[in-house]
């Protein structure tokens, strides 16, 4: 402990003086009754004489000195006492970018420990942060103002930038580093300058963090029938899981899915199944526990699964290689919701695409129905053909202008040309078909010109093999180039469009199959089509180099908010691919009809530890130091207001309105310590045990056997979940004398040979079952034939557990009976098995009046959590014997017993509720 004013103890030299002065108590009034006036005359007035008071006030009024005098001196009591290499200023960089807000609360304590010491030590100190648009490289000032500065900050929504980190050119005394344990995205070179600049000011303490907690939501991936969410991670040599809720706009769960992460492996995956509705409602994604924009995902419009319906009526099949759907359905089932039918049946359901081979929509009433579904916002994909064709022949039309082969006579069924207008067309077409090679043409099959800057499908490559050998001519217009998407080699259009209300009409002034080019044969019909449906319903509009204006953009905390004055305009074309920095934070961009988001995730490798750049040191165990002044002060007042009580009970003051006063004085003391009680400082963080039930299993320091422990308790209970009323939430690892034990009903603790556990960890389960907690001890072997806890029981068992047991309070044993409360509290069961069949179940044996006749302890050998265990894949890794998946059923009934009995204890057994259960089964 230390004083931070030490000069004012010097006020203890004067509690001689004020024993002196507080040892007088007043006397209390002589009451007296006054006569006349005139029988007062020569009355002599007596000398009083003060009263000594007794020592014990003495004593209460020195003490309440003391303290106030301590308090006004500030002591703080010493959490950590680290080295102080060198003697010059302190140096702290810290960063701050979106991976630190996963433990930004014990970052700022460690901080803070530094800090508090610097100022014990009166060293200046400067703060330097590596995220940009942060506060840095400031003149050296007293380590409290540095201090109040650090606890004020909170994290950035972007990446840190090493490499500009604003670093003093002197060197100091001492440099703390806070780091986050990440290498900087693309950038190892400046990692390395950065390291070495670090080294060059003075010698560099590092403390970072664990890594197990850092998680960071990747682009997802959508499917056909699902979406796939991507989780980013730093490899680790354990399978760790995760939580993902989606989310709709107004913030309501549409589902929650768990995704696991292979150990070794950088990045894990969960897949979110729901309906093409439903999905399309998603408006952000977000990991539970993961605070800050690492777990936090917008989705927009490009995120949206847009279902593409095929019409499919009309006589046409499926027909391999010839049907006029087997090219579209093979382009576009792989990566679309695609739905085959009629046209009533595909506009019944949600839909963004429709595609119509030639000769689906002859019909006029289904033409307007499509019209007016286009009109809404759809976007129709037609295909040409010898009906079209046929359709769009005038009765003038002059036959030298297009010369339309035999082969493309109209079909009887077909309507007679020029009945009824096609207003599904992007632009009027000239009537029958343009042929292009062949033996009674000069021509030759033409080929695709490369795709205009301003098309859709700008960018996609040109196959020199792709080439159209028949196609529907559009009539000629001035505008007819502004329609066209894609053309020939002789500028004749071959993919046209025309808006159509809220939606658009696409024409293929070719067929959907081979008969009249190879295109549906290439890739290029893949992107073609690919492009178009990214093009749909809801698709941005803004693409190139189109500036979109940050909207809303996060903060450190994952909150939207107004974008910072460091926010700049980003463009389409860089959205999804550019990381997130101080000039593009996280968060929605463009108006409000073309909205993008941009995410912390986006533009970024692998996460990759970075390597250590000075001593390393663990953010663990760094808490700022406990300032005691306040209650010393708070106590001294309550001291003073007990003398203030005494002393007027003394002097016989003590009346109604005194007591008040008195009352008011207690009152403002006691308001002033809870004040102090329920400060920040004193608060302690609730564990998500104190929040849902868990069970519990104590670590071993065995990786192997710690791994079966955490997936035997994840099975066991999802088992009791899925089967009793119980919810029981993702069981916790803990170390008995270093964790709060009583939030758990029932702890699994494996025993291993050469377990000792330290007088502490004895400590806490005993108090642990003494307050009516339960110990499931699993020895792990074979069979045990005799009470383990025996001194005469020779088995490796049976030793190993009274080696590792050695000071808990274990009553007498016996074995479990099938009326023993454990065999009926759920399942009715005669034998206890799990991996392993055979060993006997030991209880406490006879009643325990104090714990409600529950047995604080069950001792068994049959490795239940390896029976138990489910992996990350959803397997049972381990093989039960002798009798397989009969026999890991029964050791999951035994699971859902022991955790019945520990969280109703003897119920079963009371005999008080034998009336109710009876009535019960009568009824």
């Amino acid at each position: 402990m230390t004083f931070l004013a030490p000069w004012l103890m010097l006020g203890l030299l004067a509690l001689p003086a004020l024993w002196w002065l507080l040892r007088a108590v007043p006397p209390a009034p002589r009451r007296q009754a006054f006569p006349a006036l005139r029988l007062l005359e020569g009355l002599a007035a007596r000398r009083q004489e003060t009263r000594r008071a007794p020592v014990w006030l003495l004593l209460l009024r020195v003490l309440a000195a003391i303290l106030l005098i301590a308090g006004l001196a500030q002591p703080v009591l010493v959490q950590h006492q680290g080295a102080r290499p060198g003697s010059g200023s302190l140096l702290v960089v810290l960063d701050n970018g979106w991976a630190a807000a996963t433990d930004w609360p014990q970052r700022i304590a460690a901080l803070d420990a530094v800090l508090d010491q610097a100022g014990r030590d009166r060293r200046q100190a400067r703060l330097v942060t590596t995220a940009l648009a942060s506060p840095g490289g400031a003149d050296p000032l007293p380590a409290s103002q540095v201090r109040a500065a650090v606890d004020a900050m909170r994290p950035t929504p972007w990446n840190t930038d090493r490499a500009h980190a604003a670093l003093p050119a002197a060197a100091v005394g001492q440099v703390v580093y806070v780091s986050d344990g990440l290498a900087s995205p693309g950038d190892p070179a400046g990692d390395a300058r950065f390291a070495q600049a670090l080294r060059r000011l003075g010698p560099v303490t590092e403390l970072r963090a664990g890594p197990q907690a850092l998680r960071l939501l990747l682009a997802p991936e959508p499917r056909p029938n699902r979406l796939v969410v991507h989780v980013g991670a730093l490899p680790q040599p354990v399978p760790r899981s995760f939580t993902v809720r989606a989310e709709d706009a107004q913030g309501g769960v549409l589902a929650r899915v768990e995704g696991h992460i292979p150990a070794g492996v950088a990045a894990g995956r969960a897949e979110l199944v729901l309906p093409v509705e439903l999905r399309n409602r998603i408006a952000r994604l977000e990991l539970d526990g993961v605070p800050g924009t690492g777990g936090l995902r917008l989705l927009d419009e490009g995120d949206r699964r847009r279902p593409v319906g095929l019409i499919g009526g009309g006589g046409f099949s499926d027909t391999p290689l010839i049907g006029p759907l087997f090219y579209l359905e093979r382009a576009l089932s792989p990566d679309t919701e695609l739905r085959t039918g009629d046209v009533n049946t595909l506009l019944s359901r949600q839909l963004a695409v429709l595609v119509a081979p030639d000769g689906t929509l002859d019909d006029p009433a289904t033409r307007a129905r499509v019209a007016g579904w286009v009109r809404g916002g759809g976007m129709l994909v037609r295909f040409a053909g010898p009906r079209l064709a046929s359709q769009q022949q005038e009765p003038d039309q002059d036959p030298q202008q297009v010369a339309p082969d035999a082969g493309d006579a109209p079909d009887p069924a077909s309507p007679s040309p020029g009945a009824g207008a096609d207003s599904l067309l992007p632009a009027p077409l000239l009537g029958g078909s343009r042929t292009l090679g062949g033996a009674m043409s000069w021509s030759h099959p033409a080929t695709l010109a490369p795709f205009a800057p301003d098309s859709v499908f700008a960018g996609l490559a040109v196959p020199a093999d792709v080439s159209v050998t028949r196609q529907v001519l559009a009539r000629p217009a001035s505008d007819l180039d502004r329609h066209s998407w894609a053309k020939l080699s002789d500028g004749t259009p071959l993919v046209t469009h025309a808006p159509l209300g809220a939606g658009q009409v696409v024409l293929f002034h070719v067929t959907a199959t081979g008969d009249w080019s190879s295109l549906p044969f290439s890739g290029l019909f893949v992107q073609m089509l690919h492009r178009l449906m990214e093009r749909s319903v809801g698709q941005l509009a803004q693409s190139g180099d189109a500036m979109l204006a940050p909207f809303a953009t996060f903060d450190g905390d994952g909150v939207l908010g107004t974008p910072p004055p460091s926010a700049i305009g980003v463009s389409a074309r860089e959205i999804g691919h550019v990381a997130a920095s101080a000039a593009h934070p996280p968060g929605l961009y463009g108006p409000r009809s073309d909205r993008r988001a941009l995410n912390a995730g986006d533009g970024l490798p692998p996460l990759a530890a970075s390597p250590p750049i000075g001593t390393l040191s663990d953010l663990a165990g760094r808490v700022p130091d406990r300032p005691l002044g306040p209650w010393l002060l708070a106590a001294g007042l309550l001291l003073l207001a007990l003398d203030l009580l005494v002393t007027l009970r003394l002097r016989g003051l003590l009346r109604p309105g005194s007591l008040r006063a008195v009352g008011a004085a207690g009152s403002a003391a006691l308001l002033v310590l809870l004040c102090v009680a329920g400060s920040p400082a004193a608060a302690d963080r609730v564990p998500a045990a104190a929040e849902e039930t868990r069970l519990g299993y104590v670590l071993t320091g065995d990786a192997h056997t710690d791994l079966v422990s955490r997936q035997g308790l994840e099975g066991l209970s999802s088992y009791v979940n899925a089967r009793t009323s119980a919810v029981l939430g993702h069981p916790d690892a803990v170390q008995p004398g270093h964790d709060d034990l009583s939030f758990y009903p029932l702890l699994y603790w494996p025993v291993t040979t050469g377990a000792r556990p330290d007088p502490a960890a004895i400590a806490a389960l005993n108090g642990y079952m003494s307050h009516g907690g339960i110990l499931l001890i699993d020895t792990q072997e074979d069979a045990e034939p005799g009470d383990p806890s025996d001194p005469g029981n020779s088995t490796d068992g049976a030793r190993a557990l009274r080696q590792a047991t050695g000071g808990l309070d274990i009553p007498p044993l016996a074995q479990v009976a099938t009326g023993h409360v454990l065999a009926h509290s759920f399942y009715l069961l005669h034998a206890f098995p799990g991996r392993t069949v055979g060993a006997p179940v030991w209880v406490a044996a006879g009643a325990d009046q104090g714990n409600d006749n529950v047995s604080p302890v069950i001792i068994g050998a049959n490795d239940w959590a390896a029976a138990w265990a489910v992996n990350d894949a959803g397997d049972t890794p381990y093989a039960v014997i002798p009798d397989g998946d009969a026999q890991r059923t029964m050791a999951y009934r035994f699971g859902v017993n022991a955790v019945i009995y520990a969280l109703t204890g003897n119920y079963k057994a009371d005999q008080v509720h034998v009336p109710a259960l009876l009535q019960r089964l009568g009824e």
